[in-house]
């Protein structure tokens, strides 16, 4: 069976980003809140955001709280901040892979990629 996961890295301070909260939203008639969950010390959650009978092929979204999390490491942000809440769109295809998301992630910059 296949799962979602995550993993965030603070580029700008060099570690793990640590208790950041992410929304998950499945897009299918509507937009459907899946789950908030926080990011652990290393910049991970404890179990997959999605698996078993709930993992289904479809259109997801991922919102990063970017902006709380500088503000809690004491990072000054400009009002409105640059970044803040981070979206990201992507889709399942196979239910029987792993699809795996990372976020690099600084105040003022994102990637993203598929990864493994």
């Amino acid at each position: 069976m296949g799962q979602l996961t995550t993993h965030i890295l603070d580029t700008a301070h060099g570690c793990p980003a640590s208790g950041v909260a992410i929304e998950l939203f499945r897009l299918s008639d509507g937009r459907q809140s899946l789950g908030r969950v926080r990011t652990n010390a290393d910049g991970r959650c404890d179990g997959p955001l999605l698996a078993g009978a709930d993992f289904l092929p479809g259109t997801y979204e991922l919102i990063f709280a970017a902006g709380d999390y500088f503000r809690a490491k004491g990072v000054e942000l400009a009002d409105p901040a640059f970044l803040d809440e981070i979206p990201i769109r992507f889709g399942i295809a196979d239910a029987g892979q792993h699809y795996h998301v990372p976020l690099l992630l600084s105040p003022f910059s994102y990637s993203t990629y598929r990864g493994s």
